[in-house]
């Protein structure tokens, strides 16, 4: 497991008031947040994985989150990834489920996002 300081947290979601409100929360329980609002932003930069996550938001741009997620994994990156939606609905819970990642649906509490945080770090190795 690795130490919450330790741990940076790449955020991708379109809305930019999500991005403001998470990257506070985040930054607050000691993260350090890296934000951007489309995939193809993040895929443009440069990302270090080791003690690292994405929250991912499904619904973005021209490419989903579903769509970053399966380029990442089909490039071979092992960065673990978060699923944020505000759509509950069985289609979505289903693609997800395919994907193994851990969701929130939104608005999560506070709580929830911490222990899912908690869940991903306690999996990972120290780099």
């Amino acid at each position: 497991m690795i130490e919450f300081g330790q741990f940076k947290i790449y955020l991708v979601d379109d809305d930019p008031s999500i991005r403001k409100g998470l990257r506070r929360l985040l930054q607050s329980f000691g993260f350090t947040v890296e934000v951007f609002g489309s995939a193809e932003e993040f895929l443009e930069a440069k990302v270090d994985e080791s003690n690292s996550c994405l929250i991912l938001d499904i619904n973005l741009g021209n490419m989903s989150g579903f769509g970053l997620q399966e380029h990442l994994s089909d490039t071979g990156s092992n960065l673990p990834v978060i699923f944020i939606t505000a759509y509950d609905d069985e289609h979505t819970h289903r693609k997800i489920l395919k994907t193994g990642a851990p969701f929130l649906i939104k608005p999560f509490a506070d709580q929830n996002l911490l222990q899912v945080l908690h869940s991903v770090a306690d999996r990972m190795e120290p780099a």
